[in-house]
């Protein structure tokens, strides 16, 4: 597949500044990072195209022959290999050249661009998340509530206390590494040699190595359990919304840092009311006599029934609001409405003595629409499709 203009890959025009092209660059590289498209080849490939670019565009010297002669002008200068990662370079190399312009600490929700920095810094592996899924009620999103989960997931090996070491052996400096977690990888290039920074594999990172395994967790220190986690659902949640709770997810290997633990809101349906954001919806279906005379009726809502007035003549489609009655906004005092939607049932059969009633009424002038009355209706049902 050709190659794609530098600018164009970053989308950014050829007099942008250097602010300009880094900040095209974290854009792109949030967009496409690993973490946030798990398993995208193509995400993966844009994400390197990405960082391909910004390594040229970036550097004044090597964005100065770019300009000038094109691709032809690098030959092997972008540091990844004739101007490609056909050198070699790995998505380790990448966070180890570029990281450090989203500040080390994870960028847009996606933390382990963040973490794999500390884990070389700290040499200190990562467990993974966790993730379940909660069925709420209504009831229990209008108030909030505590569950219990029984999570089956990776816990430190109770043998050799998380080490992953046999008895009292411990671990011994990488010689690889020399204990730092990373190696360095020299490559020829156009300008020289290009010197780069990895996570160092035989230790994976930590620095360490473990000579005698403990025979319980094959040296991982970490083995497969459970655990009771109590959490706190705020009221106001909605479906999809993803919660964490962090360190409760996967034990990190030998003592490392623990995963976190997602839980995916998901939301019962409710057999009088239909949520609408922080909106709650009941359909009242009133009788003809209680829509054309009016009266008192009782709306239930989360927090118990409540009384509301219907004006004589009420018409079908009418929607009334209860202001505050709805469900409350997250992290907010605020608190959505209850809307009241008006429906009238028409009996489906008639005894003959009521039959012969609402033939009395049939050729009245009350119980014919007026042409305003029409118009009014007219305009709440062109509004649907509006």
């Amino acid at each position: 597949m050709a190659k794609r203009d530098y600018y164009e890959v970053l989308e950014v025009p050829k007099t942008a500044t250097a602010d300009e092209i880094k900040k095209a660059y974290r854009k792109k590289a949030i967009q496409y990072h690993p973490d946030k498209n798990p398993g995208d080849k193509q995400a993966e490939e844009k994400f390197k195209e990405a960082a391909e670019a910004y390594s040229v565009l970036s550097d004044p010297d090597k964005r100065a022959k770019y300009d000038q002669f094109g691709f032809d002008g690098l030959n092997g200068a972008s540091g990844f290999g004739g101007g490609g990662f056909g050198g070699g370079m790995s998505m380790d190399d990448i966070f180890s050249m570029f990281g450090d312009i989203f500040g080390g600490g994870g960028f847009g929700g996606f933390g382990n661009f963040g973490s794999r920095a500390r884990q070389r810094g700290e040499r200190k592996s990562q467990g993974s998340d966790v993730r379940i899924k909660v069925s709420l009620t209504l009831e229990e999103i209008n108030t909030g509530v505590t569950k219990k989960f029984k999570l089956k997931k990776l816990v430190p090996c109770q043998h050799c206390h998380g080490t992953g070491a046999q008895g009292s052996s411990g671990a011994e400096t990488c010689p690889d590494c020399n204990g730092t977690g990373s190696v360095l990888r020299t490559q020829q290039s156009f300008f020289g040699m290009v010197q780069t920074q990895s996570v160092c594999p035989r230790c994976g990172g930590e620095g360490k190595i473990i000579k005698n395994r403990c025979p319980h967790c094959s040296g991982d220190g970490v083995v497969y359990g459970e655990e009771i986690v109590e959490v706190n659902i705020p009221a106001g949640v909605a479906e999809g919304m993803q919660l964490s709770v962090e360190g409760k997810g996967n034990a990190g290997k030998h003592n490392g840092y623990n995963g976190n633990l997602l839980i995916v809101i998901e939301e019962q349906p409710h057999k009088n009311l239909v949520r609408d954001e922080n909106d709650l919806v009941y359909n009242l279906l009133l009788s003809v006599p209680q829509a054309t005379l009016g009266g008192a009726v009782e709306i239930p809502t989360l927090d118990g029934a409540v009384k509301l007035k219907i004006e004589p003549g009420t018409q079908p489609g009418k929607m009334l609001r209860l202001r505050g009655k709805g469900l409350p906004v997250i992290n907010s005092s605020q608190h959505g409405d209850m809307i009241v939607n008006v429906s009238v049932y028409i009996p489906e059969s008639m005894s003959k003595d009521e039959k012969q009633a609402m033939e009395k009424f049939m050729n009245s002038d009350n119980f014919q629409p007026s042409a305003t009355v029409k118009e009014k209706i007219f305009k709440k049902f062109r509004s649907y499709f509006n």
